[in-house]
This record gives C-alpha cells, sequence and structure tokens, in this order.
C-alpha cells in the first residue's frame, strides 16, 4: 500500500486570536463612538453659540495644533515609558477635561477661548493614546498581520463610529446640546475600564538606551525616517492631502447647515454615509494591498478623493452630499490604512513612537492653516469656493505623487 504524504502550508495565525488585539480593538471601537459624538457636538455647539464659521474652523484648526507641535516630543515619551499605563492616563486625563467642559457650559460660560483650550488639551491627549495604541499593536503582531489588523481595526472602529453622528444629532435636539460632551466622557470611561485588562508584556528598556538623552533619541528617529525614503515621500504627499481634507471636513458642516439647511438629526444621519464608506474601504484594503504597492494606491486615492469634491459642488440635495461623503470616507480609509500599515511594517519596534510622533507632525503641518483659511473662503466667497479649491489641489497632487517615488514603488515594496 503506497501512502501519499499531503504538505500543507502552516496556517496563518489569526489576529482574532490575539487577546491584546481584541482589547485594543474593543477599547478603540467605544473610543471612536466618543470622539465622533464630540467631533460633530463641540463645532456645533461653537456655532450655536457665536453663528459663525470663521470661529467654527478656528476650532477646527486649533484641534490639529498638538500634532504639528508635540507629536514628535511625544513621540520619544511614548518609546520611553510603559505604553499601557500611557495610555491609560491620556484617557483619564480626557474624561476629566470632558467633564469640566460640560460643568462649565452648566454654569453658562460660553467663551471661546475656553472651548480652544479644551479642544487643544483633548487632542494632545488623543493623540498621547493614539501614539502608544499603534506601537502597541506593533508589539502584539507579526508583519504578516499588520494589514488585516488595521483594516479589520478600521472597519469595526468605523462600524462602531457611524452610530456616532446619528447619536449626536439626536442629542444635539436636545435643549441642553453640550449634554453630548457628557455622553463622550462615559465612553471614554467604559475605554478605560477595557484597556485596563490587556497584558502587554512589554519590554523593559535598559538603562544606558534611556541615559542617551531626549534630543538623541529625537535624531534617531528623524535618521530613520530619512532612511526610509518611500515613508518620507508618502509623509510629504500627505501634508498636503491633509490639508485639503481638512478643508472639506470643515466646510461640508457649515455647507450643510447653511446651504442645504438640515438639522441637526440630517446632518448626523448624511454623515453616517461617510461611515458606511469607510467600511467599504475597510473590505476593500486587504485586496488591494495585494494587487497594488502601497505608493501607488495613495496616488489613485489621492485622485479619487480630489473628484468627491465634484459631487459637493454640485449638491443641491441632502442625497448627493451624502453619495460624495460615502465615496469620500471610502478612498480616505484606503489611504490611510496604507499609510498606517507601511508606517508599521517598515519601521522598527523600538523606534515605533518616535517615528509615529515624527509623521504625525509632518502629516499636520498645513492643516490648520488651510482650515482657517477654508472658514474666511466660506465667510467670503461660499463653501462651493472651498470645494474647487480643494478640487485643484488633489489634481496638483495627484500629478506630484505619479512623478515621485510613490508610482514608481515596485510590487515588492
Amino acid at each position: 500500500m503506497i501512502k501519499t504524504t499531503i504538505q500543507t502550508e502552516p496556517a496563518v495565525p489569526s489576529i482574532w486570536r490575539s487577546p491584546a488585539f481584541m482589547v485594543l480593538l474593543g477599547a478603540g471601537a467605544v473610543m471612536a463612538l466618543g470622539n465622533k459624538i464630540y467631533e460633530l457636538a463641540l463645532p456645533l455647539i461653537l456655532y450655536d453659540f457665536t453663528k459663525s464659521s470663521v470661529v467654527m474652523s478656528a476650532m477646527r484648526g486649533i484641534e490639529f495644533l498638538p500634532n504639528l507641535l508635540l507629536a514628535m516630543f511625544i513621540g520619544v515619551i511614548v518609546d520611553r515609558v510603559h505604553k499601557k499605563r500611557w495610555s491609560l492616563t491620556a484617557i483619564l486625563l480626557q474624561i476629566v477635561i470632558l467633564a469640566v467642559l460640560y460643568l462649565a457650559i452648566e454654569h453658562g460660560h460660553h467663551s471661546a477661548p475656553m472651548f480652544y483650550v479644551a479642544g487643544f488639551t483633548l487632542m494632545t491627549f488623543g493623540y498621547a493614546y493614539s501614539n502608544a495604541r499603534v506601537a502597541m499593536v506593533k508589539h502584539s503582531l507579526p508583519l504578516p498581520m499588520l494589514t488585516p489588523a488595521n483594516a479589520s481595526y478600521n472597519f469595526v472602529t468605523t462600524f462602531i463610529s457611524i452610530a456616532g453622528p446619528v447619536l449626536g444629532g439626536l442629542l444635539l435636539m436636545l435643549p441642553k446640546m453640550h449634554e453630548a460632551l457628557l455622553l463622550t466622557a462615559v465612553a471614554f470611561s467604559l475605554a478605560f475600564v477595557t484597556l485596563s485588562f490587556i497584558r502587554t508584556n512589554e519590554p523593559v528598556r535598559a538603562a544606558a538606551v534611556s541615559r542617551e538623552g531626549f534630543w538623541k533619541e529625537l535624531q534617531a528617529g528623524w535618521a530613520e525616517l530619512r532612511s526610509n525614503r518611500l515613508l518620507l515621500s508618502m509623509s510629504i504627499a500627505v501634508v498636503f492631502l491633509n490639508s485639503t481634507s481638512g478643508m472639506v471636513d470643515t466646510t461640508i458642516i457649515f455647507f450643510a447647515k447653511d446651504e442645504l439647511m438640515l438639522n441637526n438629526l440630517e446632518l448626523g444621519i448624511v454623515f453616517s454615509a461617510a461611515g458606511l464608506g469607510g467600511l467599504a474601504g475597510s473590505l476593500l484594503i486587504v485586496k488591494l494591498r495585494k494587487l497594488f504597492p502601497v505608493g501607488r494606491l495613495i496616488t489613485l486615492s489621492c485622485l479619487f478623493t480630489g473628484l468627491t469634491g465634484i459631487l459637493f459642488y454640485m449638491s443641491h440635495s441632502a442625497y448627493l452630499l451624502a453619495g460624495g461623503l460615502f465615496l469620500y470616507g471610502c478612498f480616505e480609509t484606503i489611504s490611510t490604512v496604507s499609510i498606517w500599515t507601511f508606517r508599521q511594517e517598515t519601521t522598527p519596534y523600538h523606534l515605533i513612537g518616535r517615528v509615529s510622533g515624527i509623521t504625525g507632525s509632518i502629516f499636520k503641518l498645513g492643516m490648520p492653516v488651510a482650515i482657517i483659511a477654508s472658514g474666511w473662503i466660506s465667510e467670503l466667497s461660499g463653501p462651493r469656493t472651498v470645494f474647487l479649491i480643494t478640487i485643484a489641489a488633489n489634481l496638483l497632487i495627484f500629478t506630484g505623487c505619479l512623478l515621485s517615488p510613490l508610482w514608481r514603488q515596485r510590487q515588492s515594496c
């Protein structure tokens, strides 16, 4: 009797069997829900008090300053500290700030500077948490699992956060709109409890490494980024992509409220279309990464994201606006997950905090100015002018990407 031996390939480990990833996923999902409610609520609360697109866009611009000014320094600290304890502290501080802001509004304090300070500090600690989360995912999973992990994380958090705008719209219909801030604090509290269960088994840094000095460690992060030519090119492209994205994100709210005259509930439902597009992008990204190099994916998503601006410009109803937001969410997700994954794949674990922080600062370099400018343009010329500018800008960025190493990248990269 002849026995045949069938050789099978070793099974690829599943991200769903990683307890650490599941805890990170659960905490991230709840954080996403709270963040979506907050991101929609705070500008609308401010707009309700001031009726000014300039003040509202200034609020959005200030929220990006922590990434621009502090991200690289936060990255150095994250590489030094215990990432679980750091993340829990960052979440706890956000809960405190939200509670204080809620109580201040409850007692009749409505000054714009108060909102600006709260937005700045919330985003600072929010970035402190997200930087550590990137490092914990990198530590918990092998390289082949990073793309499905990031896609799954984006899918689940996007799916959960779809309810955020809808719930935010319902809350904003209440006499006390700032109750949305209290709900965000509750969501962050649940995330705090969930994350406390994670076991990271993080390596303790050697004392000699810790004595290198802050600036030398930051310099090591810069050296790593400069040596990664593709990531550096990607970072430069994202500066401009994020600027146009910030202009659209800020203008859409003002456009929907001021020109399309949508109420808060309708606005929440329409914004859920962007979440559905994000789900579609999360489902597509794993297959697309097998077909295209990451550089080409980012280049093409830049083109298609820009073209969705045509739908925004032509929108005279909630239906067309929702269609544009669906496509916009899809292409933005493909680009974002590609960037996250490539940065994780190509950066050593002991440098991931610094490289994430440095690129985080670079990514947001143009956003505050672009967002504030979009507010003035909306005020003086109308929001449709902003959409035309972003269409033209994205086409120019697409052309630049075609001529850069991003498009010339080989599949093996």
